[in-house]
């Protein structure tokens, strides 16, 4: 039967048996992937594939190599946002039902208390990963060569990872919320310490006007949580989405991750399918008319010791995101998102504490609001954020510490931070700082000298005391990063579990007061 004599029914019937195929065509283009030529044309005409390069590196499929942080970060970020999606449905953004609603996420709606918690470690477990993802960069110098922007994209992103977290914490309304949202209240307020000290206050309140546009007033109350909520859903996301965007794309034009000069498989990545040759079968070269001086290469000369990310790549990034879910959603299961009674200003928690991804600053803010709170993080972001382009040396590109010498640097920084970080606690909590010695102390002088600034101005000349030694920027970058890690490292130990009610300091959780 031709095609013209084919009734209207006989062709629905023949279009209907072939609906699989032509669904998979229209979405394949160019057909099922069993060549290397349709490998390669899935992940450059997808729009969610093509973000990644046709081709991948072997070094970039090493597990060892980048351990997956990234992607471990990206997928933590996407199950942050689906909890999040569902949460929305019940959660209610006021003081009359903020902490009502979340009781009944907890305890009546199905599935609900599972939710809540994947939204929160989840999105907790973003920070501890792209910190440990920022750690891989550094130590592997991946900042280098082209992507030094890209690094000072990533330390944006990990400052919104930060206060999307905070927000969130904020929103349950319950005593961890409140007296959290107080201490950054009077972290909002606290460029006072400097404003009230030169006689400025009065002509330009830039501490009051922070903290009421914080809370939509003077004191926590009904503007508040919109507020919160506001930037917690909607413009801390937006602002990450766009960042997030450029930094995959500059990973994408840099040529994907970084990867040694001299390259050489191991074990079993020498048996993987790599080609010197491109996919296209042809030695041709082709003039590119005035437009490239000299003899043009071979059209099909590919980067060596590559595989085709199609299903190579593919394969690892799911590997990844299986282990990631189930690793959130194993924990989650076990472990319950806190939940404490509802708001009370008039019964202050004790000790009123920051989440744990601040503690380590409330330790700083503890001698000065407004340097441990605002001065110090954001000379500890410019500091991270100028390493790329103080840091120019070209070689050691995508080897782990750069040699046996960023080895042996890391651990030398690793051992003196620890020794001079805890004597600074340590002589701090035996004998006290400026206010116990002389109470009428201008707190100016507490501002700009206290162990905060102290330890950062000791790790700033570590920095530049190994570059001296080493005639090296490069090791002083690795000293100056692993100092500022382990600091963020103890910092937080300390402030979680050494801290006990009023601040006070105890050697352990155990000998805290029971009340």
């Amino acid at each position: 039967m031709s095609e013209q004599e084919k009734t209207g029914i006989c062709k629905f019937i023949e279009n209907a048996k072939n609906l699989g195929c032509n669904l998979c065509g229209s979405y394949l283009r160019d057909g099922k992937p069993d060549s290397d030529k349709s490998r390669s044309a899935i992940i450059f005409n997808n729009f969610f594939l093509h973000i990644q390069g046709v081709k991948t590196h072997i070094n970039t499929l090493r597990p060892t190599y980048t351990w997956g942080m990234g992607l471990i970060s990206l997928f933590l970020l996407f199950f942050t946002i689906v909890s999040g999606i569902l949460l929305t449905i019940y959660y209610s953004p006021s003081i009359e039902s903020a902490y009502t609603t979340v009781k009944d996420i907890k305890y009546v709606v199905f599935a609900g208390n599972l939710t809540r918690n994947i939204h929160k470690w989840a999105g907790e477990g973003m920070i501890i990963f792209v910190i440990l993802h920022m750690a891989r960069v550094l130590y592997t110098s991946s900042y280098k060569r082209g992507r030094e922007f890209n690094w000072v994209i990533g330390i944006i992103l990990l400052a919104i990872t930060f206060f999307i977290n905070f927000t969130g914490y904020l929103l349950p309304w319950d005593q961890l919320s409140y007296w959290a949202l107080v201490i950054g209240a009077n972290i909002a307020k606290s460029p006072n310490e400097i404003t009230d000290f030169l006689g400025l206050t009065q002509y330009f309140d830039m501490g009051s006007l922070q903290k009421e546009m914080l809370l939509g007033g003077t004191i926590p109350g009904e503007a508040t949580i919109p507020r919160v909520y506001f930037l917690h859903i909607m413009l801390l996301p937006l602002i990450m989405f766009i960042f997030l965007g450029v930094h995959f794309w500059r990973i994408r034009k840099d040529g994907g991750l970084t990867r040694p000069d001299e390259f050489e498989p191991k074990g079993e990545e020498a048996g993987l399918p790599t080609k010197k040759g491109g996919i296209f079968p042809t030695n041709k070269t082709y003039g590119l008319m005035e437009l490239a001086k000299g003899r043009t290469p071979a059209v099909d000369k590919d980067i060596e010791n590559t595989v085709l990310s199609w299903p190579n790549l593919l394969r690892a990034e799911m590997a990844v995101f299986f282990l990631t879910f189930a690793g959130i959603l194993i924990y989650s299961m076990y472990m319950d998102a806190p939940l404490k009674e509802l708001a009370n200003p008039l019964i202050p928690e004790n000790p009123a504490k920051a989440p744990w991804y601040f503690l380590g600053l409330q330790e700083m803010v503890s001698y000065s609001a407004f340097m441990g709170g605002i001065g110090l993080p954001t000379l500890a972001l410019i500091g991270l954020g100028l390493i790329p382009y103080l840091d120019r040396e070209p070689h050691y590109m995508g080897i782990w510490f750069s040699n046996k010498q960023g080895k042996a640097v890391a651990v030398q920084s690793f051992i003196v931070g620890v020794v001079v970080l805890v004597g600074l606690l340590v002589a701090t909590v035996s004998y006290g700082w400026f206010r116990n010695w002389w109470p009428d102390v201008p707190q100016l002088l507490i501002t700009l000298v206290n162990p905060g600034t102290i330890w950062v101005g000791f790790m700033m000349a570590y920095s530049i005391w190994t570059i001296k030694k080493t005639n090296s920027t490069r090791m002083g970058a690795i000293a100056l990063f692993t100092m500022f890690l382990l600091s963020y490292i103890i910092l937080t130990y300390v402030g979680t579990e050494l801290r006990g009610p009023n601040w006070d300091f105890f050697w352990s959780h155990d000998q805290w007061p029971i009340h």
